[in-house]
């Protein structure tokens, strides 16, 4: 009844605790990007979602979480990503003129 399914429940949270544990201390680590500026080597973007609220290109929803062992990507999350907002690179960077491209202005 009722005691053996939260036996099979509690169960199944040592399992993912053990597993989780074990893949860790051999270096692979869980992508959670909520908050985080989108980055197509880390993260597969699902959907967009209007949200003024954040700056565009900022990781809102996590799908499937990630997972990368060092500098490689095992998995990349799967993650909802903002749109309408302030631009993100704006506050961290700077952008500097490049050269001017001649024929995009005669064709402009």
């Amino acid at each position: 009844g009722d005691a053996g399914f939260k036996a099979l429940i509690e169960g199944v949270d040592l399992t993912e605790r053990a597993m989780l544990s074990a893949l860790e201390r051999h270096g692979v680590k869980k992508l959670a990007p909520e908050g985080e500026k989108f980055d197509p080597n880390f993260h597969q973007a699902m959907f967009e979602v209007p949200n003024p609220d954040v700056p565009a290109n900022t990781v809102v929803q996590v799908v499937q979480p990630g997972y990368s062992i060092g500098d490689r990507v095992l998995r990349p999350a799967m993650v909802g990503v903002a749109k309408g907002g302030p631009k993100f690179a704006a506050a961290e960077a700077p952008v500097e003129p490049g050269p001017v491209n001649e024929q995009a202005e005669k064709d402009a």
